[in-house]
């Protein structure tokens, strides 16, 4: 068996930056170990599998360790894939059916629109924990429905965080996001999942289903710009509308090639 494969870098307009992910369009569901398999040689933060033979498309993410629920940026990549790839130029949204539901992606001149499902926040009253984590104190600390998010009072304080990713595979959550208002955006993160073999991702889209809602009512404005602060960095364009919100951004695809199994 043949199969495509393409590597997009998500959330930049530049190559060797945002995050990268493999995308693999098949016609046919394959079993979970294979999938696995396949996370696993690429070695990338997620792998995207995204069956075009069903309507909607199905689509699942695997790192190299586990699936996941939900994942912005492999969603974001199999949108530039399937827009610049499989369909016609006219087409201009794509429905997903995944784990957490029904996904949609539009594009919009150079930029493809995520609409996901927004994250609900439950404030932790105890924090110090947080300081084993990434050795600063948070000013609060909120728990959503995969990660905790711990914010902090400036950019600075996230650009200088030490995360301790052996303390931090242990928490009960998928991962640990940490946020701050930035200096000329209007927040910025960074996101730890050893849990999923990746100990600093380098742009995360599912980690901004939580940070949107929680900044939107903090600046009182529904229109944000977020940058991730990895090595990589990443910008999103982000609308927050109550019950869902709107992630945006730029990708591009780096290579294409075959699989043989």
């Amino acid at each position: 068996m043949r199969l495509p494969i393409y590597q997009v870098d998500a959330f930049t307009s530049k190559l060797f930056a945002g995050n990268p992910a493999a995308v693999i369009p098949v016609e046919q569901d394959l079993t979970e170990e294979v999938m696995q398999s396949i996370a696993n040689e690429n070695n990338l933060s997620e792998t995207a599998f995204v069956n075009i033979s069903k309507k909607p498309f199905t689509i699942r993410w695997f790192t190299p360790a586990t699936e996941v629920d939900l994942c912005g940026h492999a969603t974001l990549a199999s949108a530039k894939v399937l827009f610049e790839k499989h369909l016609d130029d006219s087409v201009t949204n794509i429905t997903f059916e995944s784990k957490s539901g029904e996904l949609i992606a539009t594009k919009k001149d150079d930029l493809i629109y995520l609409d996901f499902p927004a994250d609900s926040l439950e404030e932790i009253a105890e924090t110090s924990f947080i300081f084993d984590l990434l050795g600063a104190h948070p000013k609060a600390v909120f728990k959503g429905r995969d990660d905790y998010l711990a914010i902090f009072q400036t950019e600075k304080n996230i650009r200088e965080l030490k995360p301790n990713f052996m303390e931090i595979s242990k928490i009960n959550s998928r991962g640990l996001i940490a946020s701050a208002s930035g200096d000329n955006v209007d927040f910025v993160s960074r996101c730890f999942f050893p849990q999923t073999g990746v100990d600093e991702d380098p742009v995360t889209g599912s980690a901004h289903t939580t940070m949107i809602p929680y900044w939107s009512e903090v600046l009182s404005k529904d229109i944000l710009l977020a940058h991730q602060l990895s090595e990589r960095g990443g910008v999103l364009y982000c609308e927050n509308k109550e019950d869902r919100v709107m992630i945006g951004g730029e990708s591009l695809i780096y290579l294409s090639g075959e699989i043989y199994l």
